[in-house]
């Protein structure tokens, strides 16, 4: 990684925080419904203190942007915001269905992946990536919210990662899906590499620009156990 950057992402059941700084890498990742806000703060400054460094001693802040819940992305936005207005950093916000898709190739050896994310409200969140020449991950079919019953795979055994899978595993079956049980949360280890490959390609923006990406407009008014 040419950046040291930190990573943010609270977009769903999981709090994931990554930092790159001195060719290290520090990582925090836990799931824990509903507390984010209380908690993100003091975990970033716990990355910060082991790395030794402080955040102007970044090069930029990377957010998950969404899709997931809705508070959870808010949560990911306002912090990252917050941050580098403090410190004067860019931002990058990645997709937390790209980020599911490249852990997939980096830990599965997988070449297409379907990440699919429960949205609640008898829909999924569902984008298509296939491994791109870069190494990385490009978009087949990009980021919709759609009904289960709409989905319709036609590539034999691709993989597939996210909590859609759990919530809806009839789909499993009738797409013949490869599901990688241990990759169902985002994991802001992975934005780092996304994150490092957009500002190298100048894409990052100021703090005031910064937007979340929902996919879908409508709110998931009923809190549900376990659910942000």
């Amino acid at each position: 990684m040419k950046h040291n950057l930190l990573a943010i992402d609270a977009s769903t059941e999981a709090l994931s925080l990554a930092l790159h700084y001195n060719d290290q890498t520090y990582r925090h990742f836990e799931v824990c419904p509903q507390q984010h806000s209380q908690k993100i703060l003091p975990e970033i400054e716990r990355l910060l203190s082991k790395a030794n460094c402080q955040l102007s001693d970044l090069d930029g802040i990377v957010f998950g942007r969404g899709p997931g819940s809705f508070t959870g992305v808010r949560i990911s936005v306002a912090i990252a915001q917050g941050l580098a207005f403090s410190s004067n950093l860019k931002l990058v916000g990645v997709s937390t269905l790209e980020a599911m898709a490249l852990q997939a190739v980096r830990q599965c050896n997988v070449s297409q992946v379907l990440s699919g994310i429960d949205a609640r409200m008898g829909e999924i969140y569902l984008a298509h990536y296939q491994v791109s020449s870069d190494g990385t991950v490009a978009v087949v079919e990009d980021e919709i919210v759609c009904a289960p019953e709409d989905v319709k795979c036609f590539e034999p055994q691709i993989a597939a990662v996210g909590s859609a899978w759990q919530a809806y595993p009839e789909l499993v079956k009738s797409n013949n899906l490869d599901v990688q049980e241990a990759i169902t949360l985002p994991d802001a280890f992975y934005m780092l590499e996304l994150g490092d490959l957009a500002f190298s390609k100048g894409l990052s923006v100021d703090a005031a620009s910064a937007q979340p990406h929902y996919v879908r407009d409508t709110v998931t008014w009923k809190k549900l156990p376990g659910r942000e």
